[in-house]
C-alpha cells in the first residue's frame, strides 16, 4: 500500500500538542488584573526536528489598543511541513505540505471585567480549519483572584489528496475554566479545569494498521484504521510560580488528561528563571510526559478487522517523553522615545526525547511483533523579536 501523502494537519497537531501539554498552556499566561494587552509586534521564527518530520516558518502578531476600553490582535501563522516520518516511510512516500493560519480577537475591558472574541482560520491541502472562540474574565478581593471562563468551538474539513470524492468533518468543543490567586506577595498560583469534545471523522484517512499475515513474506499485511466517532477529554492543570530574591523565580506545574478513548496522561513540568544585569533574563525548563494506550491501540493485530475500532498510531500508544528547554531574552530601548517604547529579543531552545513503549520500528527487518521498540529525539527552535510600541 502506498499513499502520497499523510495530512499535514495530524502531523503539526502532534507536535503542537507535546507543545502545549509541556507548557501547560491554558494556564500558563498569568492573568491576575483584567487590563488590555499593551501595544506590542512580535516577529517570529520557528522550527521543529525530529523523528523525520521537519516544521518551519514565520509568525507575525500585532496588537493593538483602541482607546481604554478595545484592543485588537492580528496574527499571521506559517507552517513548511517535510516528513519522511516512521509513519511516511513504511506505508506511504515522503511529501511536503504548508499550512497557513490566520486569526483575529477582540478584547472589551470594562472596569474589572475583560472579556474577548476570537476567530482562526487555517488552511492546507486536505484539511481546512476555523474556530470560534470566547472568554470572560473577572478581577475580586482587590485584585488577588482572577477567575476566567472560556468556550471554542472549531469546524473543520478533512480531505484525502488520492481521493476527490473524501469530504468529512470534524466538530471540536472546548470549555476552559481557570483561577488564579496571589498567595503571598512572592508566590502566585493558578488552577484550570478544561474539557475537551470531538465528533466526526477523527482518524487520518491515510493512516494504517497491521495484522499477522502469513501469505506475504514480511509476515504482516496493512488495513486502514478505524477510529470512533466521538471522543471526550477532560484536563486538570495546577501550577506555581515562587519569586526569590533579585527577581528570579521558580516555576512549577502538574497536568493531568484522560479521555473516552482509554487515555491517561500526566506532565510535570519545573523551572527557573535568572535575571541578568538589567537587560538579560535566562530561563531552564525540564518536563516530564507520559501517557497510557488508547482502548483499540495495538502495534500489531492478530487477524484483519480483528476489533470494531483500530489503530496503530504512535500518538494513541503508550510512551514518555522528556523535555529539557532553555532560553535567553534581552531588552532593548527601556523607556525609549518616539514610536519605538522598548524591545527583546529571544531564543528558545527545547530538546525532547521520544520513547515508545509498544510502537515499534518496522523499518527495521525482524520477525513481526519482535521489531525493535521505536525512539526519537525532536528539536524545537523558537526565535522572536516584539516590540512595544
Amino acid at each position: 500500500m502506498a499513499v502520497t501523502n499523510i495530512t499535514s494537519g495530524k502531523v503539526l497537531f502532534f507536535v503542537n500538542r507535546f507543545l502545549s501539554i509541556a507548557g501547560l498552556c491554558f494556564i500558563s499566561q498569568w492573568s491576575l488584573a483584567a487590563v488590555l494587552p499593551e501595544d506590542r509586534a512580535d516577529v517570529l521564527f520557528h522550527s521543529y526536528d525530529g523523528g523525520g518530520a521537519e516544521i518551519s516558518g514565520p509568525s507575525i502578531l500585532v496588537r493593538k489598543k483602541f482607546g481604554e476600553h478595545v484592543s485588537t490582535t492580528l496574527n499571521h501563522y506559517v507552517d513548511n511541513v517535510s516528513s519522511a516520518s516512521i509513519d511516511v516511510v513504511t506505508t506511504a512516500s515522503p511529501y511536503t505540505e504548508k499550512r497557513e493560519e490566520n486569526s483575529l480577537s477582540l478584547d472589551y475591558l470594562q472596569e474589572k471585567t475583560l472579556m474577548s472574541l476570537g476567530y482562526t482560520q487555517s488552511d492546507e491541502s486536505d484539511f481546512e480549519a476555523s474556530t470560534f472562540s470566547m472568554n470572560i474574565s473577572q478581577d475580586f478581593f482587590g485584585d488577588l483572584t482572577t477567575l476566567s471562563m472560556g468556550y471554542a468551538q472549531g469546524d473543520n474539513i478533512v480531505r484525502n489528496n488520492t481521493d476527490a470524492s473524501f469530504i468529512k468533518d470534524v466538530i471540536t468543543r472546548n470549555y476552559r475554566l481557570s483561577l488564579s490567586q496571589v498567595i503571598t506577595k512572592n508566590f502566585l498560583m493558578a488552577f484550570a479545569l478544561e474539557t475537551m469534545s470531538d465528533e466526526g471523522y477523527l482518524n487520518n484517512p491515510y493512516r494504517s494498521v497491521r495484522y499477522l499475515d502469513n501469505t506475504v513474506t514480511r509476515g504482516y499485511t496493512y488495513q486502514s484504521e478505524v477510529y470512533p466517532n466521538t471522543r471526550t477529554s477532560n484536563a486538570f492543570a495546577i501550577r506555581g510560580r515562587y519569586f526569590l530574591p533579585h527577581r528570579a523565580a521558580l516555576h512549577g506545574g502538574y497536568r493531568f488528561f484522560t479521555d473516552t478513548w482509554g487515555i491517561n496522561a500526566n506532565t510535570y513540568e519545573l523551572g527557573y528563571t535568572l535575571p541578568y544585569d538589567e537587560d538579560w533574563i535566562f530561563d531552564l525548563t525540564y518536563r516530564y510526559y507520559d501517557q497510557t494506550k488508547a482502548d483499540f491501540y495495538s502495534d500489531l493485530f492478530q487477524q484483519p478487522d480483528e476489533f470494531i475500532f483500530l489503530a496503530r498510531d504512535k500518538e494513541m500508544s503508550t510512551f514518555t517523553s522528556q523535555t529539557l528547554g532553555i532560553g535567553a531574552s534581552y531588552e532593548f530601548k527601556r523607556n525609549g522615545t518616539g514610536i519605538l517604547k522598548r524591545g527583546s529579543l529571544n531564543l528558545n531552545y527545547d530538546f525532547i526525547a521520544f520513547d515508545y513503549a509498544d510502537f515499534r520500528d518496522v523499518s527495521v527487518s525482524a520477525l513481526p511483533g519482535e521489531e525493535p521498540l521505536y525512539a526519537f529525539n525532536a528539536s524545537v527552535i523558537r526565535l522572536f523579536v516584539s516590540i512595544w510600541f
